[in-house]
């Protein structure tokens, strides 16, 4: 269990740095738009290629972010239901999922997504608006989103697995920047409450 957990480890660190750049893609995706409508507003004018260009990044952030969603746990949960169960029961139910449902789906999907990418790259597929921008960097984005998705659903697997042999204490990876601010948030609650005594 160990080896796999350094392999998770592993995992968990490359869906982080790939969060971290999706990041800069918003930015990006923002920026375009935003330039792109300031543009047609004053000059009455507008590029396909820019229009484009920012499903493009709408896609990547969504496609590429997946994994990265699961790894921070902030993809959607039936909460009112999860939140009644114990850690344990989640664990099981999220380790059965992960088997049953998202490994699956990413293996369908990848060997569908495949043969797309693969056509538009041979073909050199070029969207059909003036100005438009070639397809296939669009069409790579569902193999590898969902291999990424794959990749991390194997750590979230291993954590799970782990937690109910009892060979960690959280079936759930915490979230960095979380850990950091809740005890600012804590002191910073601590000094708002806190009666001022001095001088009375």
């Amino acid at each position: 269990m160990g080896a796999l957990l350094k392999l998770s480890s592993g995992v968990d660190a490359i869906s982080g740095r790939i969060g971290n750049f999706i990041r800069w893609l918003v930015l990006a995706s923002v920026l375009i738009s935003a330039g792109n409508a300031i543009v047609r507003k004053l000059f009455n004018t507008s590029s396909n290629s820019f229009l484009e260009i920012q499903w493009y990044l709408f896609a990547a952030v969504f496609m590429l972010g997946a994994g990265f969603a699961f790894l921070r746990n902030v993809h959607v949960r039936i909460d009112f239901i999860s939140n009644k169960l114990t850690k344990r029961t989640n664990a099981i139910i999220d380790a059965a999922g992960i088997v049953l449902f998202i490994i699956p789906l990413c293996v369908i999907m990848i060997d569908l997504g495949w043969p797309l990418f693969y056509t538009a790259w041979q073909t050199g597929e070029v969207s059909s608006n003036a100005g438009g921008l070639i397809r296939w960097p669009v069409m790579l984005l569902i193999p590898v989103g969902f291999a990424l998705l794959m990749l991390q659903a194997a750590s979230e697997l291993i954590k799970r697995l782990a937690y109910l042999g009892g060979a960690i204490e959280e079936p759930i990876s915490p979230d960095p920047s979380q850990s950091a601010a809740e005890p600012q948030d804590e002191e910073a609650a601590e000094s708002t409450v806190k009666p001022d005594t001095q001088g009375r």
